[in-house]
């Protein structure tokens, strides 16, 4: 009789160990599929380089500013963008060298690197500043990602991404995207500092396939610490893995 009794309390044991190893294998696979899914992101926003038209529309406290630049980007550690209007601004140029930052004003023909605390200054006065500029890394080089859950946002079905730096130079230490599980393209981001203060948003909208990927072509940034209603980043055009000559990406450069 005791043999009947243990029977049916081996085959729940059983099942509670079944059950817990599977939550155990659960774990890492929701972090993998969340790796696999910031792959897909960066297989569309990363190229070997980029040339990009583009407009910004800085949205201040008191008015709106529009600035259009023309950019250059070769891989993560080279890009040039020279600013095309309003006149005041045309001819200003920033050059990206590595870790490097350097910026040339041609009302005062001067060039000066931007470094340290200088980089989280804003750029034109817009909801960017020198350090959202400065990295281009891939977001799996930056950061884990685990998937948090499924949520509809602007009636688009998106996976809830939570982004963990595992990098000491990340400038946000953690973010939390809403990746539209169609176009594989994040349409909104909240960038966190350390201490778990939202720092910015980021919304982007007007996907459009090009050159065999998906890319938005319009992006809103908020800087939630500043004043203002964000800064619109139109892109008018742009063009993937193309060849850009070497002389672009000099200091010499910046003063032609």
């Amino acid at each position: 009789m005791q043999l009947m009794n243990d029977e049916p309390m081996k085959k729940q044991i059983i099942k509670i160990i079944i059950c817990n190893m599977a939550l155990m294998v659960s774990i890492p696979l929701i972090a993998q599929d969340g790796n696999k899914m910031l792959q897909d992101i960066d297989d569309n926003l990363s190229a070997n380089s980029r040339i990009i038209e583009s407009t910004m529309i800085i949205h201040g406290k008191r008015n709106d500013r529009t600035i259009t630049s023309k950019s250059y980007t070769m891989g993560t550690d080279k890009s040039l963008t020279e600013y095309m209007s309003p006149p005041r601004e045309k001819g200003t140029k920033m050059l990206k060298l590595s870790n490097e930052m350097w910026v040339y004003s041609p009302t005062t023909d001067r060039t000066i690197m931007i470094s340290g605390h200088m980089l989280r200054q804003s750029v034109m006065g817009s909801d960017l500043s020198y350090e959202d500029m400065m990295d281009d890394r891939k977001l799996t080089v930056i950061y884990n990602a685990n998937i948090e859950g499924t949520e509809n946002y602007n009636g688009k079905d998106c996976k809830v991404l939570i982004l963990i730096s595992k990098v000491k130079d990340a400038a946000y230490q953690k973010q939390k995207m809403w990746v539209d599980t169609n176009y594989l393209i994040p349409l909104k981001i909240e960038l966190y500092a350390k201490s778990g203060q939202l720092l910015k948003m980021i919304t982007m909208s007007d996907i459009k396939q090009t050159e065999g990927r998906w890319f938005p072509m319009k992006m809103t940034y908020k800087d939630m610490l500043a004043e203002g209603d964000g800064t619109e980043w139109v892109i008018n055009s742009i063009t993937f893995n193309k060849q850009i000559p070497d002389y672009i990406f000099s200091k010499a450069s910046l003063k032609k």
